[in-house]
């Protein structure tokens, strides 16, 4: 039986949401079925170090996303692969145009975000256009879904949603190595928020969130790095949070996460967080800013986490501190999960859509 062969494409492989699904699937397909590489524009990133020896990198040493096109494209033309598998958004776009020159070939676009909210450049909505080139649009939840079909007039018969994986094997390896970090302080509630810095992450609102938490012996960890880095480092300042921490992009967010107190994701919008997913997984209760992108999909209220409107920065601060007077199940959190997000029962679905689509 001849062997599936998918080209996953890419910009890195660094600590992203969209990075870490690439190489789960291309780690977990069985070998008897399907044959994966990954075309990344830069041969870069943390989850190289968890890639699988078998899974070939392709390196277009590419630096900008908007020269990346003609390399992909002839990459594809020599290696004819049975079905193209592009995960970034932008790539998506550009690549809807030039679909039809492929027949024989299956592509495959997984949105990351919520398209309207996202993309903002005029330059780049005109692809989407061309949307409906493609063979199948994986979408992680029913906001993105909508908001395709609605605001783009993708045809609802080509998407397809699929939620995120997650992989319990190797968050509970990176777990077993975990150790309490040294910024936690014993004598105060820690509360960890993870993210790039940038403005559709919402850290701006979380740390006015927390300049109404001065008094309160609670401490905020930020995990993190970005654009906005300087930007927020001085809103900190002018705002006098010394109960506000940045810790850049650490190796292992795990045990943050296992040994916090609370987990925040303030972002404006999202598209499926896998962050809020890890928390979970940690058995951390998660308080989310209610946003479009499956946030309502993941928090099960009490169980495992709730939402609440951030930009109403007072009650959120008034959330933060009652949440972190309760108790919570931490088994009853990672079950939350584990019995709808874990790894294999959302790699069967991928599986089943590269044999449906090829077949």
């Amino acid at each position: 039986m001849k062997k599936i062969s998918i080209l996953f494409i890419l910009p890195d492989l660094e600590t992203g949401g969209a990075e870490r699904i690439v190489t789960t699937i291309a780690n977990h397909l069985p070998r008897s079925k399907f044959q994966p590489a990954i075309l990344l524009l830069r041969k870069e990133g943390g989850f190289l170090d968890i890639l699988k020896e078998d899974v070939e990198i392709i390196d277009i040493k590419t630096p900008r996303i908007r020269h990346s096109l003609l390399p992909i494209l002839k990459q594809i033309r020599k290696r004819k692969p049975d079905v193209v598998f592009c995960g970034f958004g932008e790539v998506n776009a550009y690549l809807a145009l030039f679909i039809r020159f492929f027949p024989k070939i299956k592509f495959i676009a997984r949105e990351t975000n919520v398209v309207s909210k996202h993309v903002t450049r005029k330059e780049i909505r005109f692809f989407y256009k061309f949307y409906n080139n493609f063979d199948r649009i994986i979408c992680q939840s029913d906001d993105m879904q909508n908001d395709l079909v609605e605001n783009f007039n993708v045809k609802k018969e080509k998407v397809v949603k699929i939620n995120n994986p997650v992989d319990f094997d190797f968050i509970k390896g990176k777990l077993a190595i975990s150790e309490k970090p040294k910024f936690f302080k014993g004598d105060f509630n820690n509360v960890v928020a993870i993210g790039n810095l940038s403005s559709r992450k919402g850290f701006d609102n979380l740390l006015k969130v927390f300049s109404h938490l001065k008094n309160d012996t609670i401490l905020l960890h930020i995990l993190g790095e970005g654009h906005d880095k300087k930007l927020l480092h001085q809103m900190k300042n002018d705002l006098g949070l010394e109960n506000v921490s940045f810790h850049g992009q650490q190796k292992n967010p795990y045990e943050f996460l296992k040994f916090a107190d609370l987990f925040i994701l303030s972002s404006r919008y999202e598209g499926f967080p896998n962050v809020l997913l890890e928390a979970g997984a940690c058995g951390t209760y998660s308080l989310a800013n209610n946003c479009p992108g499956g946030i309502t999909e993941i928090i099960q209220p009490n169980i495992n986490g709730e939402s609440s409107n951030i930009e109403n920065h007072h009650e959120f601060s008034n959330k933060i501190r009652r949440i972190l007077n309760e108790k919570h199940d931490s088994d009853a959190i990672k079950n939350s999960i584990s019995s709808r997000f874990s790894k294999n029962f959302i790699l069967e679905k991928y599986e089943k859509l590269f044999e449906d689509i090829v077949s």
